[in-house]
């Protein structure tokens, strides 16, 4: 009996130390000033981050053995301002990612709210991310209803073959029609010392059961690329997206965009690093009743950011955008976490900007 105990205890040990796990607490706050002059001048606090939005989140990973590890990640992002959560919810909301999945030598499978494949893929040749006055436009354009995240979904990644990777999403619509609110994306990626490449598809099915409102199918197509070549780094990026209406208007709506960006980041001394970028819209709508003529739009941004260690950082960055036409569409830079501000000018112009101080743990 004695020996039996002694053999159970000896497994019970074994097996507390083959399924290790460990759980990261990690965050970023990031907040400045904001100054916007169109229509009007505006300044104010930054609302959801001027370099990188604001989070708080949980990472996780117990190994199973065999090379096989369960994952799970919680983050949820805020306002660094004000202390409220900037995507509308109440509360310690995850909704930048919640995820629980299994990782092995065949790559990871993870369930539940992401960013997408395709997103990741591309957004990574913007010189200035996805945030701020700096950024492109091409990821967060209300009027296309793009979203660089997906729920309610199953993912995989592949391991990295020889610098190649993919990722796919499925997202399940859960809606009375199997088919509507349905996501479907994919993203390739290659790295190979200084040479960067991306593509990327997204497919996100409209709700064909809502008569009373202007909703979509999104289709987007975008690829980019850079290279490193020491003194600076060179970066571009397409991307091209048709939305076509499935409520109200059905089959008679529709959207097309086009964003063409370029951009470069170059190191100053230790410690300091210069940006800047240049974005072209292009968007054009046939909507019922409406005449909306080509919109065209260009975008200038320079920005600085001084590292003062490995986790805090002070910043800088001047955007300009000039619209050419007003087509009742008109693009705005993103201040404070949206997408107007100050408004335009007469001429369809807009300045802005920000200042402020990022630290990560």
């Amino acid at each position: 009996m004695k020996k039996s105990l002694i053999a159970l205890a000896v497994l019970a040990a074994s097996g507390a130390a083959m399924a290790q796990s460990s759980v990261t607490l990690y965050g970023v706050v990031d907040t400045g000033l904001t100054y916007s002059k169109g229509d009007e001048s505006v300044y104010g606090m930054t609302h959801v981050g001027g370099n990188v939005n604001s989070r708080l989140g949980f990472r996780g990973v117990e190994d199973l053995g065999n090379g096989l590890k369960a994952t799970f990640n919680l983050e949820s992002g805020f306002s660094a301002d004000d202390g409220t959560n900037y995507m509308g919810q109440d509360g310690l909301a995850f909704t930048r990612t919640s995820t629980v999945g299994l990782a092995g030598n065949f790559g990871e499978v993870r369930l539940g709210r992401m960013l997408t494949s395709s997103y990741l893929a591309v957004s990574r040749y913007d010189a200035f991310g996805d945030t701020g006055i700096g950024a492109s436009l091409a990821w967060n354009i209300p009027q296309t209803g793009y979203a660089p995240r997906t729920e309610n979904a199953i993912s995989y990644t592949s391991p990295n073959f020889s610098g190649f990777k993919i990722g796919a999403e499925y997202g399940f619509g859960e809606q009375q029609k199997a088919s509507d609110k349905r996501y479907i994306g994919i993203g390739a990626t290659y790295d190979n010392g200084p040479l960067s490449l991306g593509l990327g598809f997204d497919r996100l099915n409209g709700d064909t059961a809502d008569n009373t409102a202007w909703d979509l199918n999104q289709t987007t197509w975008q690829l980019g690329g850079a290279y490193n070549f020491g003194v600076a780094k060179l970066m571009g990026f397409y991307k091209q997206s048709k939305d076509k209406e499935t409520g109200l208007n059905a089959g008679n709506d529709s959207l097309k965009l086009k964003t063409f960006g370029l951009g470069v980041t170059a190191p100053v001394g230790a410690a300091g690093e210069v940006r800047a970028s240049y974005n072209h819209y292009r968007a054009s709508a046939d909507i019922t009743g409406l005449n909306t003529p080509t919109l065209k739009a260009n975008q200038l941004s320079l920005g600085y950011v001084h590292n003062l260690s490995k986790r805090t950082a002070l910043y800088g960055t001047y955007a300009y955008l000039k619209n050419k036409n007003d087509s009742g569409v008109n693009m705005g830079l993103q201040l404070n976490g949206a997408m107007t501000g100050a408004g335009l000018s007469d001429s369809g112009a807009q300045h802005g900007l920000q200042v402020g101080i990022r630290h990560a743990f």
